[in-house]
């Protein structure tokens, strides 16, 4: 772990992480807009995400949470805090939004990427880490950190699970 940061390549194995990801990618899922990216500054106000929440406040939000229990395994979550997917769509030229952290005080963050694409992830440190499919993210996510768009696919796919 360099920097608090961890990357874990193939972190699922093939056939649980297909399933993930086609449930994300199917035409009729729940995807809802997010009027800037961060919540917390929005300085950039024509930046937006379309999100889908698993899981947040003690509260199941999705029918498809169960089949994120691999992952909730594998990590051996003691308590959670959310699950978040988020979907970016392309832009002409790759955007860094705000800096942010997820939560104020330390906790876990494990970030799953979806689809591999040109986009990344930046850490505080000002590391950029590649987006890359069934590539694993791990960090504490009260340190600062943001994320891009991508330009050579038609979106960017990534589930956040904050926890303990």
């Amino acid at each position: 772990m360099v920097c608090g940061v961890k990357i874990i390549d193939n972190f699922l194995d093939k056939e649980t992480f297909n399933n993930i990801k086609k449930i994300l990618e199917q035409d009729m899922f729940a995807w809802y807009v997010n009027k800037g990216v961060t919540n917390i500054n929005n300085t950039n106000k024509d930046h937006y995400v379309f999100f889908h929440k698993f899981y947040e406040n003690n509260t199941i939000n999705s029918n498809y949470f169960t089949n994120l229990k691999p992952v909730l395994d594998t990590l051996n979550v003691k308590a959670l805090l959310r699950i978040k997917a988020n979907l970016y769509p392309k832009t002409h030229k790759i955007i860094e939004h705000d800096w942010h952290q997820d939560y104020s005080f330390t906790h876990q963050a494990a970030l799953l990427m979806i689809n591999t694409n040109n986009g990344f992830t930046i850490m505080e440190n000002k590391e950029k880490i590649e987006t890359k499919e069934n590539r694993m993210l791990l960090f504490d996510a009260h340190k600062l950190h943001k994320s891009t768009t991508c330009t050579d696919k038609n979106f960017k796919i990534n589930i956040v699970f904050n926890y303990f």
